[in-house]
């Protein structure tokens, strides 16, 4: 079984930082991804979906200090979904993208650096020292 998420989009908000009981700092932001297409007419449409994504530990660190709103980001993790009863006893759900790592992508003037990009050729600024989590290492 294989459960992996790719992404490149912008952060639709800066990462709102907590940290858990534990210490282990959390960052949690959206990223926005488009699609065109043609409409059965042959007028485009776009089309944007919204991803929340998490991170922990020292990649959590990284995007608090790195990452703004509009950035253009590489993202790659797993699909989880939580739930949870609101003051109401209503259930309520939640699917994240619990990043495993990610890369901040743009030129120069986007404070991207030069490596070669995942995204086809733009240029890319691996993040300092993100390293990845493992199962065991997501405190869910």
């Amino acid at each position: 079984m294989v459960n992996k998420v790719i992404l490149v989009g912008n952060l639709g908000r800066d990462p709102e930082m907590r940290s858990l009981p534990s210490g282990q700092p959390v960052a949690n932001f959206s990223v926005a991804t488009s699609r065109r297409y043609k409409d059965r007419e042959g007028n485009r449409k776009d089309e944007t979906e919204w991803h929340n994504v998490v991170c922990f530990g020292k990649q959590a660190e990284i995007a608090g200090q790195y990452l703004v709103k509009g950035k253009m980001v590489f993202i790659e993790g797993r699909i989880q979904t939580r739930s949870w009863e609101d003051k109401e006893g209503k259930k309520q759900y939640r699917t994240e993208i619990i990043c495993e790592n990610f890369q901040m992508l743009g030129g120069r003037g986007d404070g991207g650096g030069r490596a070669s990009a995942p995204d086809g050729g733009r240029e890319a600024e691996p993040a300092p020292d993100a390293g990845g989590f493992g199962d065991d290492d997501i405190p869910f």
